[in-house]
């Protein structure tokens, strides 16, 4: 069975504990085209400010001073070092994604259209 068939676990570490110990993946669209552009896992209670590298499942977007939409090449954040945890992540700008919940179960099959 390959991994995009498989249902992805979340990655459990001391980022996750401090932030309230559980996770759930969200569907991210661009708010302008409504364009998919990420599955991301967020931890904790909040409203969604960054999206760290490492949180990201599918597409792998690593790279680049900022996160464009690859439909309507809006810029929707910018690559920023998070100094109280020195880790990479986009700064998101307010209003240029919005999300959706998906459960895990879902993950795989959304996971292969990127």
């Amino acid at each position: 069975m390959s991994n995009i068939k498989q249902r992805p676990k979340f990655k459990d570490d001391k980022f996750k504990k401090s932030r309230g110990g559980y996770s759930r993946w969200l569907l991210i669209y661009c708010e302008k085209c409504n364009a998919q552009l990420l599955i991301y896992q967020k931890d904790g209670p909040g409203i969604l400010k960054r999206l760290y590298y490492d949180r990201i499942l599918a597409p792998l977007v690593r790279s680049g001073k900022t996160l464009v939409c690859k439909k309507c090449k809006a810029i929707l954040g910018v690559s920023v070092i998070y100094k109280k945890e020195k880790r990479p992540a986009y700064r998101l700008f307010v209003g240029t994604v919005k999300k959706k919940l998906i459960s895990s179960q879902r993950t795989p099959r959304i996971t292969s259209n990127f």
